[in-house]
């Protein structure tokens, strides 16, 4: 279906005669002379992708970036930077760090810049749900960094996510993923990339945009069902961070809460989390992990066997 684009540092009917994709899904290109008119018009619009030039005249091209990736409703919309060759290489970091999906640089391959206006096109189509994700490191030695992770999603699409864990990862790592969606009888499966470092994801979580290389057709497929709305999503926190607490674990520098089981439809749940022991309070810890089991006993114990599988570090 026709999207809206919104464009800020370059020429509009340049970016329209260097991807006939536009023209031909009849896709909405509109120009913002400045970085203000530009974070009005994201979410009055209804704007699913913003293409960058190297300058604003109001505001430095990172900054910009950063104040719309923090914005709560402008944060979700997909980025796009195009650089003219000659810009330092440190320019294109600076843009993927606060929150580019990608940089592209002059002169352009217009195949390469069409596969990535489809791509993040595609990228809104996100569920804001705390899906259970594990998973190993690939892409460095196994010898010296070899790193198994787990946390949760947030904004999880067909293309990728925001990785929520309390692992430090090693700098743009390939990741080997499993997911545990409820009312899909096998773990999905994802071969990822870290893009970037996300620091919009809270406390006491690490964050982490992550690309997907590379999706299985089934596991694919069970993504499109889950962000298109056709698979139950697991039920949000509780407002009341004073729900009942079953039991505490004190390792090192933290306290773990393990809160009461709930009943779900396809078995029980039960929430991990955590705070600092200095200034842990009941009640009054952060999100951790989510453990699932066929009953209540048994989640208790997956629970406190995940605990004593993964002793943690003070981060």
């Amino acid at each position: 279906m026709p999207a809206h684009l919104l464009v800020a540092g370059l020429d509009a009917r340049s970016l329209q005669l260097e991807a006939p994709l536009l023209r031909r899904e009849r896709h909405v290109v509109d120009e913002r002379a400045t970085f203000r008119e530009l974070m009005d018009d994201i979410p009055r619009l209804g704007t699913r992708l913003v293409v960058l030039g190297p300058r604003l005249p109001d505001l430095p091209l990172s900054e910009a970036i950063r104040r719309i990736r923090s914005g709560p409703a402008t944060r979700g919309v997909s980025l796009l930077v195009l650089l003219p060759a000659e810009e330092p290489e440190e320019a294109e970091a600076a843009a993927l760090e606060a929150g580019a999906n990608a940089v592209l640089r002059r002169p352009l391959d217009r195949a390469r810049l069409e596969t990535w206006l489809a791509k993040l096109l595609i990228v809104p189509r996100r569920v804001d749900a705390r899906i259970p994700v594990q998973g190993h490191v690939v892409g460095t030695p196994r010898s010296t960094e070899a790193v198994h992770f787990f946390g949760l999603t947030r904004n999880l699409s067909v293309n990728g996510m925001l990785l929520a864990s309390p692992v430090p990862l090693p700098a743009t790592p390939d990741l080997d993923l499993e997911f545990n969606i409820p009312g899909v009888i096998a773990r999905l499966q994802a071969l990822g990339r870290v893009v970037r470092e996300a620091g919009e994801v809270e406390w006491p979580y690490l964050g982490y945009g992550v690309e997907f290389l590379f999706v299985p057709p089934d596991s694919q497929e069970a993504l499109a069902m889950l962000v298109g709305g056709s698979l139950p999503l697991p039920p949000p926190p509780p407002a009341d961070l004073a729900l009942g607490i079953h039991s505490t674990l004190r390792r090192q520098d933290w306290v773990y809460e393990i809160r009461e089981p709930v009943r779900q439809e396809s078995g029980w749940q039960v929430e991990i989390r955590r705070a600092p022991r200095r200034s842990w309070r009941p009640g009054f810890s952060g999100p951790f992990y989510v453990v699932e089991g066929r009953s209540r006993e048994s989640v208790l114990r997956e629970a406190r066997d995940f605990l004593a599988r993964h002793p943690h570090p003070a981060l």
